[in-house]
């Protein structure tokens, strides 16, 4: 087992919700860090850490940005970090795996499951070992504490099913790896 860490620069966590039942409206995070367990050989046995710093939050409108850091959603004063921490990870066919985890949103836990490809891995003397992976998962907001619930003409302002995607890559960290085996 090697202890990885996120390459922040080829990091993506997205999400998606519907306005109106109608438009999908598209954010992401621009702040994210993890720490992780992994033996590229056996993703299965693989633990990871994830933090969000909530207040990071960006949907390409700065009025519905202090919107969902504001009481109405994340609350991101009291509420800082959003975390998942993995519980299990089970193989699912050729590079696909099942995450299972617990996501945390404003001091509210639940179980998630992400569905997550290896998208492959490199090993290189100036960039370092490296893995590749997108993952996908739907979240009810409610669940976690994300409760604005305006109506208008009859439909949700805001959807309750929150779609998250996410890309990026691992980076092993050798000279942990290394201080480990000394």
């Amino acid at each position: 087992m090697g202890n990885w860490q996120l390459d922040p620069y080829h990091t993506q966590v997205e999400f998606s919700a519907k306005h109106l039942g109608m438009m999908t409206v598209r954010g992401h995070f621009t702040d994210v860090t993890s720490t992780a367990e992994i033996d590229p050989d056996h993703l299965e046995n693989m633990r990871v850490e994830v933090t969000i710093q909530a207040a990071s939050i960006k949907t390409h409108h700065e009025v519905r940005d202090k919107d969902l850091r504001s009481e109405n959603f994340l609350e991101t004063d009291t509420y800082p970090v959003i975390t998942f921490t993995s519980t299990g990870v089970e193989s699912t066919g050729q590079d696909q795996y099942t995450v299972t985890g617990d996501l945390t949103v404003k001091g509210n836990t639940k179980p998630v499951v992400l569905e997550m490809t290896r998208l492959g891995e490199f090993n290189d003397p100036m960039m370092g070992h490296r893995i590749g992976y997108s993952g996908r998962a739907k979240i009810n907001r409610k669940e976690f504490g994300l409760s604005f619930n305006a109506m208008l003409d009859g439909r949700l302002v805001v959807s309750d099913e929150i779609q998250i995607m996410l890309e990026g890559e691992l980076v092993e960290q050798v000279q942990e790896a290394e201080e480990a085996a000394t």
